[in-house]
């Protein structure tokens, strides 16, 4: 399958995530089996030096993401969630203040291929499990690029499989066959956890990914595999 085939999905994938946000953040626990969590961490780690950081989160969701940044004490002093998803905005407003609501935390509705901020506005932005959901990746890339300061960083973290044969065999066993059952008897909408396998095997990884990250003008970018490459890291610098 191309990534050409997967962008009308794509498109209105803020729609599938609209349906399952009330049961999103459980079947991300349970899905992953809580490895979520440690992957968020990896990406707090890999914040550019410095504090009092201005963040952007694309794809923000329910705001895990922004949560997780809220632990690098003194490190951020905003950040801002972007998602088109109104339903997972609601969600990530109500975790917000249900954990302090900080005030240096926002959630906004927007598109990241159109990022409503002027440029270099951002130390760092970052998108966990989204790239692959937006219909023009090199446009979104190309955005990122755009809102980063100059020494910035972007930090995205995506599904990718396993390079070992019979990790991968095993993983995809699961991810074809299981997570999509489950994923859609917890949700209610099995057509959601259908699109998250079918999305991600279509997605170019390693280092097709950071060809697009170099294409709109990051340097130095990087690829970190994450429990035996069920997830990468990617990181680029502006």
């Amino acid at each position: 399958m191309s990534l050409a085939t997967i962008k009308p999905a794509a498109a209105d994938s803020w729609r599938i995530f609209d349906r399952i946000a009330p049961r999103y953040d459980l079947l991300n626990r349970l899905l992953s089996f809580r490895r979520d969590v440690a992957w968020r961490r990896a990406l707090v780690r890999a914040l550019p030096a410095g504090d009092s950081l201005r963040v952007l989160d694309l794809a923000t969701g329910t705001a895990d993401v922004l949560i997780s940044l809220t632990s690098a004490r003194g490190k951020i002093a905003r950040g801002v969630g972007l998602d088109k998803s109104a339903g997972m905005i609601a969600r990530g407003k109500d975790k917000i203040a249900r954990a302090g609501g900080s005030a240096a935390l926002s959630l906004v509705r927007g598109d990241a291929c159109g990022i409503g901020f002027r440029d270099e506005s951002f130390d760092a932005v970052s998108m966990a499990f989204g790239i692959r959901n937006v219909p023009d990746v090199p446009a979104a890339l190309r955005e990122i690029h755009r809102v980063i300061r100059s020494g910035g960083r972007a930090l995205i973290l995506e599904f990718s499989l396993p390079r070992n044969a019979i990790l991968r065999a095993g993983y995809l066993l699961y991810f074809r066959h299981v997570l999509p059952r489950v994923g859609g008897l917890v949700s209610g909408d099995a057509q959601a956890y259908k699109y998250l396998n079918e999305s991600v095997e279509a997605f170019p990884r390693g280092e097709g990914f950071l060809a697009l990250m170099r294409d709109a003008g990051f340097r130095n970018s990087t690829a970190t595999p994450l429990s035996f490459g069920i997830a990468s890291l990617y990181v680029g610098e502006k």
